[in-house]
């Protein structure tokens, strides 16, 4: 039977009480503190009224208060509802509102939005740490005891309420049970995260986002292993980290890698890995490689949305990774490749076409909070629709070809941008690049490249004319890129995913 979240924390605190938790700063906090702390945070919300079932907002930046708040909600039984930092003030009402939240939890770099959002969503509103009116503090100087163990919640209890970052319209509620989370951790604790008690992970990733929270933070929980935790990304910094702590293990973003190389590039000491994992989206052949050869570590690129909790499938250790696909599903969970044009039901397609990835399993959520019509769009037949495009090869593997909202209709034809992008990242100037659709009258879309230039190359007109070139010689006539439009920075969501909706509207 399926343990309580809370109990991924109870558990190891009970069976390696004086480990190392996570290390913040100068501050090294143990499992047994780590989990009196969330008992203590459970016995304040509990004195304010928060009941089993109700739902917690946490607008917390990454730091201890994150999982003493997280694990402290869980332990009393109420639902968790993560909020990315980045939002603003009717952004978060909106979360608040829809997900019905009896609470909000802030810290001090968060609590003027979250005050403002709170007193237009009716809910109450608390700070982690310093004291900061209108909030009231969750651990005042005379704190209530802790609570005793943790809620007996049941496996299909929900757990969390985690949004979608709404590059589509308003952000959906992806409800996850506790079921969908632990299972997730523990497999994925196994295979492909290969995670041992001994083992240090920087996390860079918010902990507000699945990556970071699941992934990072709750596998090395339930091993029992360490966190080095980072308020934000910084390259230098992190191999900073790295290298003072003895990391065995980074996660991270594709975006994450090409700045640690970058750094290293311009001179930062490259620390050296036991393993490196890439989610979030396609991380380019040529940067794998070169994260592979500077840290002398494998890299494992993987697959995995909010709406799966998170993990769907992985290049795994024990057998040889396959750069350009994200591997097998991980144990439980099953993936198939189906027609994309088809609405309503799932028709399933064979080994080697492209297609819409689909999949079932213990990590699918139980649906989009409050949203009917749109749960019964992605839940058919048994199976969760993506919305990614993907083949599967012979040997099982997953190649994702695009997200099925970004490919590039030109002319009749499909353009998959990342094609375009990975023979761009081949292109010595090219640091970054995202390839998008611009509307074209007489073609529907036209292929347009977004690049960030690499250090020592000029954003010029001879650069712009020697990339299409560059891309004319090694891709169909109809594929490759007739506009290339350079910026200093390309815009990224909450996880590091790169917004190209965003440049759409930008560049359109």
């Amino acid at each position: 039977m399926t343990r309580p979240l809370a109990a991924v924390l109870a558990d190891t605190a009970a069976r390696r009480p004086d480990a190392p938790a996570l290390v913040f700063e100068d501050t090294t906090v143990d499992y047994r503190l780590l989990w009196e702390r969330a008992r203590v945070c459970a016995a304040g919300l509990r004195r304010h009224g928060v009941r089993p079932g109700d739902r917690v907002a946490l607008l917390l930046c990454n730091s201890p208060h994150f999982p003493v708040v997280h694990f402290g909600a869980l332990a009393l039984g109420a639902v968790v509802v993560p909020v990315n930092t980045q939002l603003r003030a009717d952004e978060i009402e909106f979360v608040l509102t829809d997900s019905g939240a009896r609470a909000l939890v802030c810290d001090t770099a968060t609590v003027e939005e979250g005050a403002k959002a709170a007193e237009a969503a009716g809910a109450a509103l608390f700070t982690a740490g310093a004291e900061h009116p209108p909030a009231r503090r969750l651990d005042p100087p005379d704190p209530a005891p802790p609570v005793h163990g943790h809620h007996a919640a049941a496996p299909d209890d929900v757990a969390a309420i985690l949004y979608t970052s709404g590059t589509t319209g308003r952000p959906k509620g992806a409800v996850l049970t506790h079921r969908n989370i632990v299972t997730n951790i523990e497999v994925t604790a196994v295979s492909p995260f290969a995670v041992r008690p001994d083992d240090v992970l920087l996390c860079c990733l918010p902990l507000s986002h699945t990556f970071g929270q699941t992934c990072v933070m709750s596998t090395a929980f339930h091993v029992g292993a360490r966190v080095v935790l980072t308020e934000r990304f910084a390259a230098r910094e992190a191999l900073d980290l790295m290298a003072r702590h003895g990391c065995t293990v980074f996660m991270g973003v594709p975006t994450m890698y090409h700045a640690l190389l970058e750094a290293v590039a311009d001179g930062a000491p490259a620390p050296r890995l036991d393993r490196a994992y890439s989610g979030g989206s396609a991380l380019a052949v040529s940067v794998l490689e070169r994260v592979r050869e500077v840290f002398g570590c494998q890299v494992y690129e993987g697959y995995g949305l909010t709406e799966t909790s998170p993990c769907v499938a992985y290049n795994q250790p024990g057998t040889e990774p396959r750069p350009g696909t994200v591997g097998t599903p991980v144990a439980g969970v099953e993936v198939a490749v189906a027609r994309a044009d088809l609405e309503g039901r799932v028709e399933l397609l064979p080994r080697g076409e492209v297609g819409e990835a689909v999949v079932r399993g213990h990590n699918v959520m139980s649906g989009y909070l409050g949203l009917p019509e749109e749960t019964a769009a992605v839940l058919v037949d048994g199976w969760f629709r993506t919305g990614d495009l993907g083949v599967l090869e012979p040997d099982g593997c997953l190649r994702l070809v695009d997200r099925k909202k970004d490919v590039v209709l030109r002319g009749g034809y499909n353009v998959y941008p990342r094609e375009v992008e990975e023979v761009l990242l081949r292109h010595p100037a090219v640091g970054l690049t995202a390839v998008v659709g611009l509307p074209d009258d007489r073609l529907g879309e036209e292929v347009c490249a977004i690049v960030v230039v690499r250090p020592g190359f000029a954003e010029e007109p001879g650069l712009a004319a020697e990339l299409v070139d560059w891309c004319r010689n090694r891709l169909a006539s109809y594929k490759y890129p007739r506009h290339v439009e350079f910026a200093r920075t390309l815009p990224t969501g909450p996880s590091g995913k790169v917004l190209k909706r965003r440049l759409v509207q930008l560049y359109s």
